[in-house]
């Protein structure tokens, strides 16, 4: 019996050692940061287009394939300007609000934090999000289709509270919102929305607007189109007609069939994509597969979103991850096992107000190919053969 005492023992001492060596401290690691930042290996970037002849005039794009959740990092979040970004000192930045309106005043960025804050989550997308759709210009990544969308959580003041201290009068049927920038973007927004539930923020994901989204004031309007949250906010006009400005006649209008063109369409319809797998991906192999992507509607809730594997034969209902939230992203999640055979996989969604997302030939039946603005229509992905993911033409 003493062979096998010593064993034990002589297992136990070393036992003993390696417990020993692991209480050695390590190498320390970096030390800590004043601002925290990700990791090297975490690469998400946005795609920049830039009008070369007017610098600081252009677009980026949020990486939707890569964004984890509902919520856009404020790094992340796409960026549509029209004329650069404007360096703006929140010290004596001020907001006029003016017209027909009982008492005039002008608001510095402490006035308005003075209010009761509140904070929302809602989406914002560009009016002219996958523009070239329309017209059978398909781009190959969901970056590129669908990427002038994003959804935040917006910190500020409901703007109806701030209001009620100018006493608006009753003959105002509209509020012009103008931009410090140096485009000067000028919107009409009608009184319902406004008294509804439009918000004067200087909060985004927690911390100040970032120079890029307004700070450090903008307007957000839940569910309308992107310029109409204008940006770098510094003055309000409340007047009996639209201001008829550059943004909502020359532009952001829809050139329709019969020559004519509908101006202020301001809610964006109800819309999905699937963002994986999706258009420069590869399968690696046959057998499961997760399909998820994002839904939303500027008409409250989203209520349900199909998916098909079969080129649009069938179709069969997505699970709805939560939360789910008006006018916000709603992300959904389907199960599939792909055969290695090639196929087209879409989604569709169907809002709380029975709104089904068209196809693109159901969208063109009303809009004709040259509309531009609020493309809408259900995107298929086309996977081959070798698991390669490509624009569905």
């Amino acid at each position: 019996m003493k062979a096998p005492r010593r064993k034990f023992l002589a297992l136990s001492a070393a036992l003993t050692a390696s417990c020993k060596k692991a209480e050695v401290p390590s190498e320390s690691g970096a030390h800590m940061r004043p601002y925290g930042e990700r990791a090297p290996q975490e690469q998400s970037v946005r795609i920049i287009r830039e009008l070369t002849k007017s610098p600081g005039t252009g677009s980026s794009r949020t990486p939707l394939h890569e964004i984890y959740g509902i919520i856009t990092p404020s790094a992340l979040h796409f960026e549509r300007h029209h004329a650069g970004v404007p360096a703006i000192d929140p010290a004596t930045h001020r907001l006029l609000i003016h017209g027909l309106v009982d008492r005039p005043l002008s608001f510095s960025l402490a006035d308005l934090k003075s209010f009761p804050s509140l904070s929302r989550i809602c989406f914002l997308e560009c009016g002219g999000n996958s523009v070239g759709d329309y017209s059978g210009n398909h781009q190959p990544t969901v970056q590129g289709s669908h990427g002038l969308l994003s959804c935040s959580e917006w910190t500020g003041v409901k703007l109806s509270r701030v209001l009620a201290e100018v006493g608006v009068q009753p003959d105002a049927q509209w509020m012009i919102a103008e931009g410090a920038d140096a485009s000067m973007m000028t919107r009409s927004i009608p009184m319902e929305k406004v008294l509804h539930d439009a918000m004067l923020v200087y909060g985004q994901n927690g911390e100040a607007l970032r120079p890029e989204q307004g700070y450090p004031l903008r307007l957000i309007l839940p569910g309308w189109e992107g310029n109409t949250n204008v940006k770098w906010l510094r003055r309000l006009e409340f007047t009996r007609e639209p201001a008829q400005s550059a943004k909502e006649t020359a532009n952001y209008t829809e050139l329709l069939p019969n020559g004519q063109a509908r101006q202020f369409s301001f809610v964006m319809d109800a819309r999905s994509v699937i963002t994986s797998p999706s258009g420069g991906m590869k399968l690696s192999r046959k057998g499961f597969h997760e399909i998820t992507g994002f839904a939303w509607t500027g008409h409250g809730k989203i209520a349900r979103v199909e998916v098909s594997v079969d080129n649009g034969q069938t179709w069969a209902l997505a699970e709805l991850q939560e939360p789910v939230l008006s006018l916000a992203l709603v992300r959904f999640r389907f199960p599939w096992r792909w055969d290695g055979a090639e196929t087209r996989i879409m989604s569709r969604c169907t809002d709380e107000t029975g709104y089904v997302q068209p196809t693109h030939d159901e969208l063109l039946s009303v809009y004709g190919p040259n509309a531009g603005y609020h493309y809408h229509a259900i995107r298929p992905w086309r996977v081959l053969p070798s698991g390669e993911v490509v624009s569905h033409v």
